[in-house]
């Protein structure tokens, strides 16, 4: 099969590699859709405790189960499956207790276990025991069922902040997650979106979700803006999906008494530390905390809510490139002129 292996930072390798072998507790997928998400780039660039080059990276996949072995009961040939990212270990506190993203050893796809940068990807015994494996319908796309592992990401982000019937919203950032964010806020009950965006053409495409207001970040003030959007109360939940860490100080800003923010989007090792007065934090009795990945649970209502078309991801899918072209695909991503990109590693070369 044809794989693209990380060697070394900045490095990948196209080449030919034996196809995974599975045993009587293993499962061979076919890949037909794998996007690359902001994690990988930063894999490529800088690395990850969790990958050991020569490797194979890459985690918001579909495809086809093609081989199951013998004790397999999860799958069977012929299933479309998309697949998750995070992989609880099932032994541990957090495992057991159903938050996995929190696990000590933080097994993930595309990281210890080889992803889906290639023709075909092994689903180990723990995979299929622990993971997010989640059959779908004709009726999804591969591309849009290998967007559920974000979609699932943005699913915890919003059940930490207790999203409900009549809040009001604040998303900071609109990129793919921001986007899901919109349409997702309104199907847990949201009254009033807010989107924030800096960049004009990711506004454009953002503006397809018809949240209630748009800002744009570079021409207006934003926590300004947002308190007069909120009759000066501020937003019930204000949530970061931008590596940006003004985005969360302003987060705290603009966020109402009582309110939620949620630090979604990473920051950059090189990024100042976050400055806030605490003060702000004390008199408004608001509540900061962050999200990072999902469990199998999120991963499977990810799934129910695309194949509802309750969250709409086809808009964000902006570019498809066959495996064989990977490193343009990354210069895509980098270059921030779409929003998804998308890679088909069975597609011949263009």
């Amino acid at each position: 099969m044809i794989a693209a292996i990380l060697e070394s930072l900045e490095n990948f390798n196209i080449k030919d590699v034996p196809e995974p072998e599975i045993d009587n507790d293993s499962a061979l997928m076919r890949i037909e859709s794998v996007s690359i998400c902001g994690s990988d780039v930063r894999i490529f660039h800088h690395g990850n405790p969790r990958v050991e080059p020569p490797t194979i990276i890459g985690h918001e996949n579909s495809g086809v189960i093609v081989k199951v072995g013998k004790n397999v009961k999860r799958v069977k040939e012929g299933d479309r499956v998309s697949i998750g990212a995070d992989v609880p270990c099932g032994q541990c506190h957090w495992c057991r207790n159903g938050y996995g993203n929190n696990c000590h050893i933080n097994y993930a796809i595309g990281y210890q276990i080889p992803g889906a940068f290639a023709q075909y990807m092994k689903l180990p015994r723990l995979v299929l025991e622990e993971g997010p494996v989640t059959p779908f319908g004709e009726s999804l796309s591969f591309d849009e069922a290998a967007l559920a592992e974000p979609l699932a990401c943005a699913i915890n982000g919003l059940e930490l902040v207790n999203m409900s019937l009549g809040k009001s919203v604040v998303i900071i950032g609109l990129g793919p997650i921001g986007c899901m964010m919109i349409d997702l806020a309104r199907v847990m009950g949201a009254t009033k979106v807010i989107g924030v965006q800096r960049s004009k053409l990711r506004m454009e495409i953002a503006k397809f979700y018809e949240a209630d207001v748009y800002i744009a970040s570079e021409e207006e003030d934003v926590v300004e803006r947002c308190l007069e959007e909120t009759d000066g109360e501020g937003a019930d939940i204000v949530v970061t999906t931008c590596g940006s860490v003004e985005a969360h100080e302003q987060g705290v800003e603009m966020v109402a008494h009582r309110g939620y923010v949620n630090l979604f989007g990473g920051l950059p090792k090189t990024m100042r530390p976050m400055s806030v007065l605490s003060n702000t934090i004390h008199y408004k009795e608001c509540f900061v905390t962050g999200s990072h990945g999902c469990v199998p649970r999120h991963h499977e209502l990810a799934v129910k809510l695309l194949e509802k078309g309750l969250v709409r991801v086809q808009p964000l899918i902006t570019h498809h490139f066959p495996l064989v072209e990977i490193e343009q695909a990354f210069e895509a991503m980098e270059s921030r002129k779409g929003m998804k990109i998308m890679i088909h590693p069975h597609a011949a070369s263009s």
